[in-house]
């Protein structure tokens, strides 16, 4: 493996590279493709060179496929799963056949069933880090945090984290077992884990930071050039920042970033990555092709200084509107 800097998620004793993966693309998710088709061999040989390039820390969910990112997963690291480090979540509810059955579920019952079953579809005795997906409004915080609990106490689970959620619930999750981390999407052209001091209470509480979508989902790579350039299928083109008018406004500071990309001859994914890590991060941008895994990890070994994140934050400054990560913001920042 590489000399891939290692750094502390958290405080409680977690250690991973300063960049993972995220596989959310590598598989369909309810027969749609993510970010486009997708390939079983290629998003296998793209976990294998990330391995090789020192990036062990992968990232997937139930609810892909559902079920089928795991088990590509446990096909792709058979034989090497002490080396890896692996990171899933639950929440959405489905039946063993991969049914929905509610949209979102973090009842003690529901979250010993569905680690039950990622433990059987990664091939695995134990899951590094097991985070809930987004927050069961009727179900306390609380009640779900004893469920992981007693599995860090059964040795299935390592560490615990939440997604996509406030201060108020970090707090309350933290008092019952210390989080590992949260993880959240966070790019040049979404901070509102910054507006709404998130990151401060994070960093208060001794809690470590994942960063999805780094890339904007693709938008800072800057393959999309029109709104049209998306599949029809593609769930992007429901998402704010894409469509009309904000889409173009978008991609007018998009090319304030290419230019300095251009400066430092990196690629605008690569300098968006390079900021997430410089601001004491961990990004996990998801591909499924070792073209991008390559060029990301790469990334990672880039150093930018104060003036360089300045400047970037200075053609997004906090607060920009960029258009919401999601069409519907109900279930997240609670």
């Amino acid at each position: 493996m590489s000399n891939l800097k290692q750094v502390k998620l958290g405080s409680q004793g977690l250690i991973v590279p300063t960049i993972g993966l995220g596989c959310m693309g590598m598989t369909e998710m309810m027969g749609k493709p993510v970010y486009g088709k997708s390939d079983e061999k290629e998003a296998i040989s793209t976990i294998h060179r990330s391995f090789e390039l020192g990036g062990n820390f992968l990232d997937t969910a139930d609810l892909y496929g559902p079920f089928r990112n795991e088990q590509l997963i446990s096909k792709a690291i058979e034989g090497k799963r002490g080396q890896y480090i692996i990171a899933t979540k639950f929440g959405f509810g489905f039946d063993d056949n991969g049914q929905s059955i509610g949209r979102i579920n973090g009842s003690r019952n529901y979250v010993k069933k569905a680690a039950e079953r990622s433990l059987k579809n990664l091939n695995t005795d134990y899951i590094d880090l097991y985070y809930l997906h987004r927050l069961d409004r009727n179900t306390p915080i609380e009640e779900t945090v004893e469920a992981m609990a007693e599995l860090v106490k059964e040795g299935k689970v390592r560490y615990i984290g939440l997604s996509e959620v406030g201060s108020e619930t970090i707090r309350r999750a933290h008092n019952i077992h210390p989080l590992t981390a949260v993880q959240t999407e966070y790019s040049l052209f979404e901070r509102q884990v910054e507006e709404l001091s998130i990151l401060e209470t994070l960093k208060e509480l001794g809690i470590g930071f994942v960063a999805y979508s780094p890339l904007g989902r693709g938008f800072i790579s800057g393959e999309i050039q029109h709104p049209e350039d998306i599949p029809a299928d593609d769930f992007r083109r429901y998402l704010p920042r894409f469509q009309g008018e904000q889409f173009y406004k978008n991609i007018e500071l998009l090319d304030e970033v290419k230019r300095m990309a251009r400066e430092k001859q990196v690629t605008p994914s690569q300098l968006a990555i390079a900021w997430v890590i410089a601001k004491g991060h961990v990004p996990i941008p998801g591909t499924k092709r070792v073209k991008y895994v390559e060029q990301n990890i790469a990334a990672a070994n880039m150093e930018l200084s104060a003036e360089d994140v300045a400047r970037l934050e200075a053609i997004i400054p906090l607060g920009t509107e960029t258009g919401d990560r999601y069409a519907d913001m109900k279930d997240v920042n609670l």
